[in-house]
């Protein structure tokens, strides 16, 4: 008997790009497919699924993650998949805390995703190896330390260097010194442009936001 499967993206050619995927295997056939986080919820708890394939970012309101979180509180047996273009570093870690199954970047493919799907139901827990490296000024991401990385997510905020020094438990001089260093190896102007920059290429969301 085939998985079924849930497909949850708020773009339709993405949605029809898991569709192709899913249809190209015997062992699979669409269940559903929502746009929204409510919808991906909604779903897993009136049908049989066997598996959510469902990106992180839904547009607004809740995300892949906060469905992702819900499902598993309600239906902890339903596998769940989750895809992302988003080199966000937090996404990862957060999956794993919810107990998603795996995950995986549209930009890099590591495995093909019908690959990461099977293996997935057969008992794995598939994570990419690396993170997709954009460029972010004169460097690409992978180059950033965590701690820019963390200073970057909380420029975001539009914190001061005393409230960001609060927040990563450093004194306001070296948060000076980080973003100084940021700058000067980016080649951005100013904190905002970082802020900015980090924000348009996906590669920190303020958690607010996510």
């Amino acid at each position: 008997m085939a998985y079924k499967v849930l497909i949850v993206d708020d773009q339709k050619m993405v949605r029809q790009m898991f569709e192709t995927a899913v249809n190209s295997s015997p062992d699979y056939e669409i269940a559903g497919m929502a746009q929204t986080a409510e919808e991906a919820v909604r779903s897993c708890l009136e049908q049989k699924i066997d598996l959510v394939l469902m990106d992180v970012v839904l547009g607004l309101g809740k995300d892949g993650l906060d469905a992702a979180k819900q499902i598993k509180q309600e239906r902890p047996e339903v596998k769940i998949l989750l895809v992302t273009s988003m080199p966000e570093s937090s996404y990862i870690g957060r999956a794993k805390e919810i107990g998603v199954e795996s995950f995986w970047y549209k930009e890099v493919q590591e495995q093909p995703l019908l690959e990461i799907m099977d293996r997935t139901m057969e008992g794995e827990s598939v994570y990419p190896e690396t993170m997709p490296a954009i460029r972010f000024g004169h460097i690409v991401s992978t180059e950033l330390t965590d701690t820019e990385t963390a200073l970057l997510r909380a420029l975001m905020s539009g914190a001061s260097n005393k409230e960001i020094g609060e927040q990563l438990y450093m004194s306001e001089s070296t948060v000076k010194r980080h973003i100084a260093e940021m700058l000067a190896k980016t080649g951005f102007k100013s904190r905002l442009q970082l802020a900015i920059e980090a924000r348009g290429g996906g590669l920190v969301i303020h958690h607010e936001e996510v």
